[in-house]
């Protein structure tokens, strides 16, 4: 029986040069372009060694932050969808992905309302939860249930903690029992029947790691949370977050993976 870990194929984008303006939170210093290059090659490159075939699309100078193919569109083996991300200047990056995933999946449905980002979508064996967030509205996520309880997906709606950008910044899935989340997320008893495990002080960032059948991709930069994970009996393969890092981004965001 397939896991909802369980990819076979996946779709990414190559960062633009105007990558270094994505949006960002913070004063941070900027990413360097050919560091965020770096960073994006050796991803593709460990979901290719996890046994994934990887559709690269070219960069789009237009929009700084369609690096994160993950936000603009949301995909399952049943179909795919075209979402409305809640950033304004991410408006019309949906679009650039309908041929590719047209491509792949005979029917390709849009989101028919509000505002909904796929960084705030996370696959549970039993459920998806959509996390609202100042990206995701209650239209776009009332919507997007919608579309799922269609192909026969149970969804429920949860709220962000404040402060997160999206859900999945703070919480991912490590295995069929297992999520990893921050300890405001864990704390939140959202995750009824599940074992949860926190990250470690000051590693809340690592929770933003993607699983992708047998192996964990995770930021190098978080060596306590990884050991954690690593008693868990997981195979772990480290990856460099620390440009993408600096536009508020972590490592699910930077796929569709089916």
């Amino acid at each position: 029986m397939s896991r909802v870990f369980d990819f076979s194929h996946a779709i990414a984008r190559q960062p633009a040069a105007s990558v270094v303006d994505g949006l960002r939170a913070g004063s941070g210093p900027s990413p360097a372009f050919y560091g965020v290059q770096a960073e994006h090659g050796a991803y593709v490159a460990a979901l290719g060694e996890a046994g994934v075939v990887v559709d690269v699309l070219p960069p789009l100078e237009a929009f700084p932050d369609s690096i994160f193919v993950e936000d603009p569109a949301f995909v399952l083996a049943e179909g795919a969808i075209l979402l409305r991300p809640g950033a304004p200047s991410r408006a019309g990056e949906a679009e650039t992905l309908a041929p590719a995933l047209a491509a792949h999946f005979g029917t390709v449905a849009r989101l028919e309302a509000g505002n909904a980002d796929g960084g705030d979508v996370l696959i549970l064996p039993d459920e998806v939860l959509i996390g609202l967030s100042a990206r995701t509205d209650r239209a776009g996520a009332e919507a997007l249930a919608r579309w799922l309880e269609s192909l026969g997906r149970r969804a429920r709606i949860v709220a962000t903690p404040p402060g997160m950008l999206h859900f999945k910044t703070a919480c991912a899935l490590l295995d069929e029992e297992t999520v990893i989340a921050t300890p405001a997320v864990a704390e939140a008893g959202l995750f009824d029947g599940m074992d949860v495990l926190r990250t470690s002080e000051g590693e809340e960032a690592a929770a933003n790691l993607l699983r992708v059948n047998d192996v964990l991709l995770v930021g190098e930069s978080f060596p306590r949370t990884i050991e954690r994970v690593v008693n868990r009996r997981h195979a772990v393969r480290p990856l460099a977050v620390e440009q993408i890092g600096r536009i508020d981004a972590g490592l699910s965001c930077m796929s569709l993976r089916w």
